[in-house]
């Protein structure tokens, strides 16, 4: 079975940064896409970033410019960058690993971003 681990999370003032980590461990297959996401309080989770193992990325629009999502595929770990953080960012935030016959969440890490 896959198992993912986040850690990184925390407290940041507004406009501040912080760096998400993400390990997958387990049979993880070559081809896959790892992502994060969000859930604000009283929200529905969302999508926030992902990449392919081929490095093909796709951002949600309004964290365009603010956030970098990278991966080492040799030791199984994605993270997520997050430069000018805003109260609106403030969620717990999760990664996901999908492939064929794959999808695995992790069990998430708080965000929380004071203005």
């Amino acid at each position: 079975q896959v198992q993912l681990v986040e850690s990184g999370g925390g407290l940041v003032q507004a406009g501040g940064s912080l760096r998400l980590s993400c390990a997958a461990s387990g049979r993880i297959a070559r081809v896959n896409t790892m992502g994060w996401y969000r859930q604000a309080p009283g929200k529905q989770r969302e999508f926030v970033a992902s990449r392919t193992s081929s490095g093909i990325t796709n951002y949600k629009e309004s964290v365009k410019g603010r956030f970098t999502i990278s991966r080492d595929n040799a030791e199984n770990m994605v993270y997520l960058q997050m430069n000018s953080l805003k109260p609106e960012d403030t969620a717990v935030y999760y990664c996901n690993i999908f492939s064929v016959g794959m999808d695995t969440w992790g069990k998430g890490t708080l965000v929380t971003v004071s203005s």
